[in-house]
């Protein structure tokens, strides 16, 4: 939003008090008869559509899998329907709940605070797959924290910027606080080996400090700050040795040469290309996929764009591709029209969140970058991850019907 001048003074429309619609009025706007008419119609369409195209591509690039696995090739549908369905109760609260009851002091930061902790104990108790710590298993479903980890982080980061926005003008206030998050979340996400996670992390990080209102010379200088901390953390690891991370640079050289061990380390990767290949312009047909019958590992999950160009083609990928890229308009549509800036952050936060994640599979799954592991939303198996974007959705649903009831 741009400033306005009021008696010759520069007053900027952030600095203005959060607004707060009087009880009655709330308690008006909550009949359910009037919860569609106020709703952001285009944004909830392009959400829908987006759950709806990717339940349908999931269920085909899992059945292969679910037959061979579970002896049933709907398996993974009706789990991940299961999953949809409680976001989508999630969505519909969450859209009549008031966002700034996140600006709240205390619970922004209890709630940053126990699911960091929890992330740390995933460390010790969560169940390992492919050598990496990151879901803790209940039995009847297995829920990844990292995943909520993404959500704190964006409140905490909004609700620092928002309070501290009168003294960007002090490192103490303007960088020193979001080192420290960005710090501690990269930390216990790089000890998961979760290494997409940290790259989101820091994508996300930077676009809400850019957006954010920060000086330009403090922001040009914080990037130089992690860029010299990048390169001296990788000198250290090198020079004491960096064992730890020897799978990066593994599957640097991977995405480097897919074809270079088709039958061991490449596989996954050259898998992946044979199937964007030979989709062609309108690819094999839905359900005619080839590549989801054991061949290409992680097909209904980190490499489902894969399987929707095999069977839709390069039309199919490319609706994907424009479906995201209208949630991204609509999303920083949103945000430059919230009430304040708490919300803007917010919700510029979850649109790079989203889109950001999106667009780093699909570069994955074309080999345009390294495999990072990084799930495609609303597409990729995955019950904690639907739900949890499903439950964003709603926040920001609510940051755009708390603009609408204010015009």
């Amino acid at each position: 939003m741009a400033d306005k001048t009021v008696e010759g003074k520069n007053v900027n429309y952030y600095d203005e008090k959060p607004y707060h619609p009087p009880v009655a009025q709330a308690r008006k706007k909550l009949n359910l008869r009037l919860i569609f008419t106020e709703i952001d119609k285009s944004f909830f369409a392009l959400v829908m559509a987006l759950m709806v195209f990717g339940l349908v591509m999931m269920f085909s690039a899992s059945y292969g899998w679910g037959l061979a696995e579970m002896g049933d090739g709907t398996y993974y549908l009706k789990r991940q329907a299961f999953a949809g369905g409680i976001g989508l109760v999630l969505m519909l609260i969450l859209s009549l709940v008031d966002y700034h009851f996140f600006q709240n002091t205390g619970i922004v930061y209890l709630g940053f605070v126990v699911v960091f902790g929890v992330c740390i104990a995933t460390l010790f108790i969560g169940t390992e797959t492919a050598n990496a710590r990151r879901w803790i298993d209940f039995g009847f479903i297995q829920f990844q924290p990292s995943e909520l980890l993404k959500v704190t982080f964006i409140l905490v980061f909004a609700y620092i910027m928002a309070v501290n926005f009168p003294k960007f003008k002090s490192w103490k206030y303007s960088v020193m606080p979001f080192v420290i998050i960005m710090g501690m979340v990269a930390g216990v996400l790089m000890l998961q080996r979760h290494m997409s996670a940290v790259v989101l992390i820091g994508v996300i990080g930077l676009g809400m400090m850019y957006v954010s209102g920060m000086p330009g010379k403090t922001f040009a200088r914080f990037i130089l700050f992690i860029i010299v901390a990048g390169a001296l953390f990788l000198a250290l690891r090198m020079m004491f040795g960096g064992s730890g991370f020897s799978y990066i640079t593994e599957r640097i050289q991977s995405w480097k040469n897919p074809e270079g061990d088709p039958q061991g380390s490449t596989w996954q990767t050259y898998q992946s290309l044979l199937a964007i290949g030979s989709g062609g312009w309108n690819g094999l047909g839905f359900g005619e996929s080839r590549q989801k019958f054991l061949y290409l590992p992680e097909s209904h999950n980190d490499f489902v764009f894969s399987i929707v160009c095999e069977e839709l083609g390069f039309i199919g990928a490319m609706v994907v591709v424009l479906l995201f890229v209208m949630f991204m308009i609509k999303g920083f549509h949103i945000a430059n029209h919230a009430n304040d800036r708490f919300g803007t952050l917010v919700a510029t936060g979850i649109t790079i969140q989203i889109g950001s994640q999106a667009f780093l599979n699909i570069m994955v799954a074309c080999n345009a970058f390294p495999n990072t592991g990084v799930a495609l939303p609303f597409f990729s198996y995955g019950g904690t991850a639907l739900m949890i974007q499903l439950a964003e959705m709603g926040i920001m649903l609510n940051i755009s019907r708390q603009a609408h009831m204010k015009k």
